[in-house]
């Protein structure tokens, strides 16, 4: 993998922590008091943050070129992919604690800052260990070929129970009533965790089993550590209108972790030959875009498929004609 030598100038991180800031108390705000109570309103919400997570690639070719902005998209696609199997997992955390959803917000706000700050940290090791030892793309590839398999064998929208909530809850101290949004209530003097606390340390152990896969897959695109940093931290803004959307579509996407699985093994690939092949960022676009265009693709006619079987299986039965109707009413 080639050494990048642009480095983003401090006022280009200004201007993004700037922007992020910004941005985070926007997404605070639009989810504080169930302002997104439409399913109109959290696609319009997750396509306007895509919108923006994209259009943050001009600043990228602004500041370190055209390269890095391609770099920037490759990235984002990746992790914004990733990011959807992520959610699957709150799904069935929420679900494994019975959270109700208007106490789920507030889960999923910490939870995102939180992950911005682990993110922060695993890309400053990552960079900083694969400049200082090159062998430790080998490792990333290995964990990434390991999440690959991993990913294409289980689908994580069939999973509908968290072992890893049910741990937590049967060893922390924990009071069976929610309390509002609160994490921590007393009782006679002792401090229980509640089950939002549950949920948050299960999405947050969640989230950095995640970042073992996820920052990786980012490094073997790009090597700066803004390009990797602000790709994934704008890729998880808008996660919990994401999430409101895909909480509704989780039938719908059966395919989709084969997508990601080859967006995993691309990713390991890429890392053990970028000592002899380099491709070119914009080659690496298209390739994770149709890897989960295919998928994605590939759910939907299986859905649709299956829909036009049943109907046709219900026609064959005899249903269509007189369903509904008195004996009278059916035509001959």
């Amino acid at each position: 993998m080639t050494h990048q030598i642009a480095r983003a100038p401090f006022w280009a991180w200004a201007v993004f922590g700037s922007v992020l800031l910004l941005l985070l108390a926007v997404d605070l705000i639009l989810h504080r008091g169930s302002r997104l109570r439409s399913r109109a309103a959290t696609i319009t919400w997750s396509a306007v943050w895509i919108g923006v997570g994209l259009l943050f690639t001009l600043f990228v070719w602004a500041v370190l070129g055209g390269d890095r902005a391609a770099e920037y998209v490759a990235a984002y696609l990746v992790e914004k992919s990733l990011s959807i199997d992520n959610l699957f997992v709150f799904l069935v955390i929420f679900r494994s604690l019975n959270i109700p959803h208007d106490n789920q917000r507030a889960v999923l706000s910490w939870g995102i800052l939180g992950a911005l700050v682990f993110r922060f940290a695993f890309i400053l090791l990552g960079v900083a260990a694969i400049e200082r030892y090159h062998w430790v793309v080998y490792i990333f590839a290995i964990v990434l070929l390991v999440a690959a398999a991993h990913v294409y064998r289980d689908d994580p929208a069939k999973k509908k129970e968290s072992k890893l909530a049910r741990w937590l809850w049967r060893h922390l101290p924990v009071t069976s009533g929610l309390h509002r949004n609160a994490f921590f209530v007393r009782d006679n003097g002792r401090a229980l965790a509640t089950p939002l606390f549950v949920a948050l340390c299960a999405e947050e152990l969640t989230d950095i089993a995640f970042a073992v896969d996820s920052v990786p897959a980012a490094l073997a695109i790009s090597q700066n550590t803004f390009v990797v940093y602000s790709s994934n931290a704008l890729a998880l803004l808008g996660l919990r209108s994401l999430y409101l959307v895909l909480e509704e579509a989780i039938g719908k996407l059966k395919h989709l972790h084969y997508g990601l699985a080859a967006v995993l093994a691309f990713a390991a690939i890429k890392m053990v030959l970028s000592r002899w092949v380099e491709l070119q960022p914009l080659v690496s676009v298209g390739i994770i875009a149709m890897c989960i265009g295919a998928s994605v693709w590939a759910s939907l006619h299986s859905r649709r498929r299956e829909a036009g079987q049943a109907r046709s299986d219900f026609a064959r039965k005899g249903f269509p004609i007189g369903f509904g109707r008195t004996p009278s009413e059916k035509t001959t």
